[in-house]
């Protein structure tokens, strides 16, 4: 080692080495700083691993943080090297006074991810698997998770699976939290499903340890019983009355994840009344204090709310001006709020939605105006009874919007005039006097089949067909064949005026 320093000049891994060998903890302690943050910063420090693994022969829990981290980073480069920190693993994992030490050792264990390094450590992961320690017993179930990617051969020959298993019936709330989470993991690495609770009364004690969880414990168990195939109205209610209290709780993610359990078992309600009691009066109000989060929240609450929605149409009847748009809003939370607007739309609420997507219509963004114009055409469709309301509003967006509302007004304005052929002739009019901005494939298409379609109405018919027609070589396929059908229909209705045309056409 003295002739690889002299070759190499390093005077500062020279002084380093003398520090790391020093009789002084205080000195061995900021030499392996020093060593840590050299790494951290890309220097390649590998030469002195043998010198830090003799330092793990320390009752520091500080100094065998800074080891451990070492010996992490350099073990899959330096495997053969590593094989000398196996016996003070084994030794740390069997400190019978420290229990923070066993669990930092069991940690390290599995964050090594070299199968012939972690077959040693096998036993000791198998005795801190069923240590007193409730913090000891937790960090191994998740350094099992963590072996299962490196050699799931290991996990099975050791039984360490069904070790998690047993893990569920702990009294340590914590315990079955991370018990819950190396088996989702495992599970998701695999084919096969090891998270059942179905049998041994799993599922009556993962709800119990639900309430002694912290936060991140709450999640995982959440998911656990996600997974879990709710059996009939009676496990369902069970189930709900457990999980409803966490509605209530400061982080989203235990909020949403309690959701995600509440609606798989309302499945088995018969019950609508009681259902409806569970989502519209305690689901609801929850969810909506998630639009008073930070942008970025509020993306991921109104991203869930769309899917939610879908099983749960009415669930925010009493709640539609939240999901309107504030002028500080970023563009994607603007956008997803105008997509829940379409889904909760009904007879009762869809002349405010619409007028407020009127007001959407105006704005600088050219973005947000599409997606709002957009949403007009779709609730005119989903509500018949507000086609009167979108009609006018459709009508004033061709006379006064911006040029990218006028051309999505007039691919709406064509499917209104499909849903309804007889009640709009004055909108019918008000497209065709717009004729010459239309500069976009859908638009031009469309308003190629409203002159086609009441080509008998609209005075002027054939002239605006005509113009079509003059580029019509240049034109997109869909615009082709919308200016052939419409010319067609001319003929039919006006065949004097339309036959020079149909002959020009073809």
């Amino acid at each position: 080692m003295s002739n690889y320093f002299k070759d190499n000049k390093s005077s500062e891994l020279s002084e380093l080495v003398h520090e790391l060998n020093s009789n002084k903890p205080d000195d061995r302690k900021e030499a392996a700083k020093q060593v840590i943050a050299m790494m951290t910063i890309g220097k390649d420090v590998s030469a002195l691993f043998p010198h830090m693994v003799k330092c793990m022969e320390t009752q520091s829990i500080e100094m065998k943080k800074l080891v451990y981290l070492y010996i992490i980073n350099y073990a899959k480069s330096k495997p053969d090297l590593t094989i000398m920190a196996v016996n003070s693993f084994q030794k740390d994992a069997r400190e019978k006074m420290n229990p923070l030490m066993r669990a930092l050792a069991v940690r390290t264990m599995g964050c090594i991810r070299i199968e012939r390094i972690t077959e040693y450590l096998c036993e000791s992961l198998k005795d801190c698997l069923n240590d007193d320690d409730p913090y000891v017993k937790k960090t191994a179930a998740l350094a099992v998770a963590k072996l299962y990617q490196t050699s799931p051969r290991l996990v099975k020959d050791h039984s360490f699976i069904k070790t998690l298993q047993n893990m569920l019936n702990d009294t340590n709330a914590i315990v079955i939290a991370n018990a819950c989470a190396a088996l989702l993991e495992i599970t998701k690495n695999s084919d096969k499903n090891y998270l059942s609770l179905k049998k041994n009364g799993y599922l009556n004690k993962v709800l119990a340890a639900l309430n002694d969880s912290n936060e991140w414990g709450k999640i995982y168990i959440l998911e656990a019983i996600a997974t879990h195939p709710v059996k009939d109205q009676e496990e369902g209610e069970q189930i709900v009355e457990r999980v409803l209290p966490q509605l209530n709780h400061n982080n989203p993610a235990v909020m949403l994840s309690s959701v995600k359990v509440i609606l798989k078992a309302l499945d088995k309600f018969t019950d609508e009344e009681v259902k409806k009691d569970v989502t519209v009066k305690k689901m609801s109000g929850p969810l909506v204090t998630l639009l008073s989060c930070e942008a970025e929240l509020q993306y991921i609450a109104l991203r869930n709310i769309n899917f939610i929605l879908q099983k749960q149409p009415t669930l925010f009847e009493n709640h539609v001006k939240v999901f309107f748009c504030k002028f500080n809003d970023p563009l994607y939370v603007k956008l997803e709020k105008i997509e829940v607007l379409i889904k909760v739309v009904d007879e009762k609420n869809a002349e405010s939605i619409l007028s407020e997507l009127q007001d959407y219509s105006n704005d600088l963004d050219l973005d947000l105006v599409s997606a709002s114009v957009k949403a007009i055409g779709q609730i005119i469709l989903k509500v018949t009874k507000a086609v009167t309301k979108a009609v006018q509003i459709i009508q004033d967006i061709v006379t006064n919007g911006q040029p990218i509302a006028v051309q999505q007004a007039v691919v709406i304005a064509k499917d209104i005039f499909r849903r309804f052929p007889q009640k709009n002739d004055k909108l019918v009019t008000c497209v065709c006097e717009k004729i010459s901005q239309y500069s976009e494939t859908d638009s031009k298409a469309a308003i190629a089949w409203i002159i086609g379609e009441y080509a008998d109405k609209v005075k002027n018919s054939e002239t605006l067909l005509s113009g079509l027609i003059d580029n019509f070589l240049a034109e997109a396929d869909s615009v082709k064949l919308a200016i052939l059908t419409a010319t067609v229909k001319l003929y039919l209705k006006k065949p004097e005026e339309g036959e020079d045309l149909i002959q020009k056409v073809l």
